[in-house]
């Protein structure tokens, strides 16, 4: 059963404060995140999307309380979806994989950072089973996309209102101008002390179990760089007031079901 006609057709996108621009040109998401210090390799952007419009750039981050003010994002489904508010409680594109991968060079001891954050439909009634989208961001072959300060991956089972709590922010019903039920606090991926010459990154966000319920990573604009890039200004969290409401539709997830579109 597909999911996508129906709930696409109600998303109000001209009053949204998220706007979303989709694009299926590889080289154009590279160069909206690219900051200082590091040298993307000529010919080496390499993009695949879930569908024709399951990337984009996007701006209004901060006033839709994705708590960066632009960049790029990848979803499981339709980039456009992700645009708020959130009137669509498992609002599903087609679609299933979207990956980005290119080659950069740094100099000898540079080390890297960007800023991202992550978001899904599947929050919260689904943290537990075994319908977890994901993504990975592989820098020569290893996730950084990690809980800072630890060695654990960044999903929504480790990633909730249960758990590391304090990464994480409710969205359902939705405080923030946002289609998904849940997004994390902004994080940083990094990697110190990186060698001189070309080093590879792949981000990649998939559908896990089926191909309903769009999740997507949305990840900060010219902050891939040498340096930390601080995001711009600040959005309060709703996560913390909506806890216990939150907590009562996890524990309606026996009640729902998810349906492969």
């Amino acid at each position: 059963m597909s999911l996508a006609a129906p709930f696409a057709l109600t998303l109000p996108v001209q009053a949204a404060s998220l706007i979303v621009t989709p694009t299926n040109d590889g080289t154009t998401l590279v160069n909206s995140i690219l900051g200082a210090g590091v040298t993307l390799v000529s010919g080496s952007v390499i993009y695949s999307g879930a569908n024709s419009a399951a990337s984009g750039t996007f701006s209004g981050g901060i006033a839709a309380g994705v708590g960066i003010p632009t960049g790029i994002l990848m979803t499981t489904g339709d980039a456009i979806g992700a645009v708020g508010p959130n009137t669509v409680g498992n609002y599903t594109g087609s679609g299933a994989t979207t990956s980005l991968e290119f080659k950069f060079t740094v100099d000898a001891g540079n080390s890297l950072f960007f800023n991202y954050v992550f978001a899904s439909e599947e929050y919260n009634e689904f943290v537990g089973s075994g319908f977890n989208d994901s993504f990975s961001f592989l820098l020569d072959g290893t996730n950084i996309a990690l809980i800072p300060s630890t060695s654990t991956p960044v999903t929504i089972n480790n990633v909730n209102l249960g758990s590391n709590s304090a990464f994480y922010k409710n969205n359902s019903p939705g405080p923030f101008d946002l289609q998904y039920d849940g997004l994390t606090t902004v994080l940083t991926a990094s990697a110190l002390n990186l060698s001189a010459g070309e080093h590879t990154i792949k981000m990649t966000i998939s559908d896990v179990g089926d191909s309903a319920f769009d999740s997507g990573v949305f990840i900060q604009g010219n902050s891939f760089s040498n340096n930390p890039t601080p995001p711009t200004g600040s959005v309060p969290d709703g996560g913390t007031t909506l806890a216990l409401l939150g907590l009562s539709l996890a524990g309606l997830a026996g009640l729902q079901r998810k349906f492969k579109a």
